[in-house]
């Protein structure tokens, strides 16, 4: 019989994986605490019409990558394949959005039945976060100031870059769009496959185009910039100046455009070189009209979201990843015969309780000196801990440096707690 196997692009993550996931969500969880952010947790499966509304009906996402399906009452569901209209979705019907302003995040699983590759995956994970009641250009300013802070708490300062631009409102969008239509149509027939089906239906997106015959032609496409209503051109003036003021290095792209309808306004990606053609590592911008679109009332609202599996990709790529991260245990106790046995599960669990803070494993299935320090070594422990007959005899335990080239030490048993805070508190 064959074995059965993970659906391709959906993957299992490792024990060994896990605690560099851990460290990414908990650095990310830290950096929006400072700021006020609270978590909303959003079930995995939703109506499919909310997608197709706030995404676009003619959306690749919508027409090409959606995991939709009929359940047993004939009603049609879709596996989320993005965050934002679920989260808005949610708020405006519980009444978070009544008359008050709100700053949200969540993390979990995406879905999109795509051709998988490295850093894009189709079940992939996302943190996302999403702040309604503010007009300002100052909230969007606070999103990619507090980004920024999450790179450098990452060690990815020097490592991605910031692309901003503004889509205007939708008037100013649609007077665009005609324009851009009216010039690339005189080109239809150079134009890639892929520009040539966006041109009916998303012409914005061609904008992004990476075919090089599509970019040629589009470096004598008319400027967005020169259609720019005043209200959306005084909103980005005031962000950039935002940016300046706080420090943060960003540079103006008029060709992005994101692949959502439901943007407008400010747009941004943070972006990579060093992942080749998945370059970018979080986006967003500002989605204004979107909660009345789903049925609420007028929300001023912007967010972003940032793929898990792509930024651990990046940490790894650049060996970003801290060396306290990948190691399984600070402790390892070991006991030498039977007879040391239960004296060393009750010095691990007095140490737990002494010192909460280090993880600490006892060696369990007995075996020899030699296969106690192998599996010692091979948790990652900084140190060993080894009770045998003498240690038992004498009330001490001997304590074995596995990092450095410290000689070993025999401690009071009494007094180990105390010598185990000092040293890893040093």
């Amino acid at each position: 019989m064959a074995k059965i196997q993970a659906i391709r692009g959906m993957n299992d993550i490792l024990p060994e994986q896990s605690p560099v996931w851990q460290f990414v969500e908990d650095t990310v969880r830290n950096v929006l605490g400072q700021y006020g952010y609270q978590e909303i947790r959003m079930p995995i499966v939703e109506q499919t019409d909310l997608f197709k509304r706030s995404i676009g009906e003619v959306t690749d996402i919508v027409e090409k990558e959606m995991y939709t399906f009929e359940d047993r009452n004939g009603d049609s569901l879709t596996l989320r394949p993005e965050g934002t209209a679920g989260c808005v979705r949610a708020a405006e019907e519980h009444g978070l959005l009544f008359n008050q302003t709100r700053r949200l995040w969540y993390i979990g699983p995406m879905f999109r039945h795509e051709r998988p590759q490295k850093g894009r995956y189709r079940q992939f994970h996302q943190i996302g976060v999403e702040c309604f009641g503010m007009t300002g250009p100052d909230i969007d300013a606070e999103l990619l100031i507090l980004t920024a802070r999450l790179w450098k708490s990452l060690g990815l300062g020097g490592h991605t870059r910031l692309e901003i631009n503004s889509l205007g409102t939708s008037q100013a969008r649609k007077v665009y769009r005609e324009a851009l239509v009216a010039y690339l149509g005189q080109y239809k027939d150079q134009l890639d496959e892929d520009s040539k089906r966006r041109l009916e239906t998303n012409p914005l997106r061609i904008l992004d185009s990476k075919d090089a015959s599509t970019r040629a032609i589009l470096e004598g496409a008319p400027s967005f910039d020169d259609y720019l209503d005043d209200e959306s051109r005084a909103h980005f003036e005031q962000l950039k100046a935002l940016l300046d003021a706080a420090d943060v290095a960003y540079t103006v792209n008029p060709a992005l455009v994101r692949g959502l309808d439901y943007y407008g306004k400010t747009v941004f990606e943070w972006v990579t070189d060093s992942l080749g053609a998945q370059g970018t590592v979080c986006a967003g911008g500002r989605y204004d009209g979107l909660v009345e679109q789903l049925g609420g009332k007028a929300t001023p609202a912007v967010g972003f979201a940032m793929g898990l599996e792509r930024l651990i990709l990046l940490l790894e790529t650049l060996d970003l990843i801290p060396a306290h991260v990948t190691s399984n245990a600070d402790i390892y106790v070991t006991a030498m015969g039977e007879a040391a046995v239960p004296q060393a599960m009750v010095l691990a669990e007095s140490l737990r309780s002494a010192l909460p803070g280090l993880t600490i494993v006892s060696h369990c299935g007995g075996g020899s000196f030699k296969s106690q320090m192998k599996k010692a070594d091979k948790s990652g422990a900084r140190y060993a801990l080894i009770i045998g007959e003498n240690e038992l005899a004498n009330g001490t335990v001997a304590l074995k440096p596995l990092r450095s080239d410290e000689g070993q030490q025999e401690i009071e048993q009494a007094k180990l707690a105390t010598t185990l805070s000092n040293v890893f508190n040093h």
